[in-house]
């Protein structure tokens, strides 16, 4: 058998597994992948502007989350790189969130992945926004983030995705108060979701006591 057919050999003989472990990272910390306190069941999610994945999950992931009532914990992920201007995406709709309302910034956010395909420069954002801005009644700051406050919680949320091990957008978790689970395909988000909660269902409210009249 000749070296080039013993390699072909070898390399068949291995489990199957092990690329796909090798292409897959662990995660590290997750201890951040909880539902909040007297919270049974929420989603996580680490979402990046540019992401055209993202795009796709936002209306099922915000569907879900108004139809089963739950908390939505969302944390900005930009993945650099090639995504030019996903981080300046994500301090414009902080501003929005803290100057304006979280439903303002939702609704940017919506607006943004809805037009991804027309946003293809920092400019071309800053153009968008500034459009977005005139048609909701409103002017854009000339410097939207001045002191940098809402850079540094875009920063926050990225170093906790780093934290975890992140490397894509979106990731979505399933969170308890047990630990989470990973919605690796956002189509099977109401299956899960429908067994979640199941699982951990809302405690029962305290029977209110009797109301007793005191006779004179």
């Amino acid at each position: 058998m000749n070296r080039f057919a013993l390699a072909v050999t070898l390399l068949l003989a291995l489990p199957a597994s092990v690329p796909a472990l090798a292409q897959t990272p662990a995660y590290r910390d997750t201890s951040m992948l909880r539902a909040p306190v007297g919270v049974p069941v929420a989603i996580y999610e680490f979402e990046d502007l540019e992401c055209p994945a993202c795009a796709h999950a936002f209306p099922i992931v915000h569907a879900a989350v108004e139809k089963y009532k739950i908390p939505l914990i969302r944390k900005d992920f930009p993945l650099g790189g090639a995504h030019i201007w996903s981080f300046d995406a994500a301090v414009i709709a902080r501003y929005i969130q803290d100057k304006i309302s979280p439903q303002a910034a939702d609704d940017y956010r919506r607006a943004v992945f809805a037009n991804q395909v027309s946003i293809a420069t920092k400019e071309d954002l800053n153009a968008f926004s500034q459009k977005y801005f005139q048609q909701h009644g409103r002017v854009m700051p000339f410097v939207i983030d001045p002191n940098g406050l809402f850079a540094a919680e875009v920063r926050a949320d990225h170093t906790l995705g780093e934290r975890i091990n992140l490397h894509q957008t979106p990731s979505i978790f399933i969170v308890t108060q047990k630990g989470f689970t990973e919605v690796t395909d956002v189509s099977q988000l109401y299956a899960m979701l429908d067994t979640a909660i199941a699982e951990n269902p809302a405690p029962k409210a305290p029977a209110a006591k009797p109301r007793t009249t005191a006779h004179k």
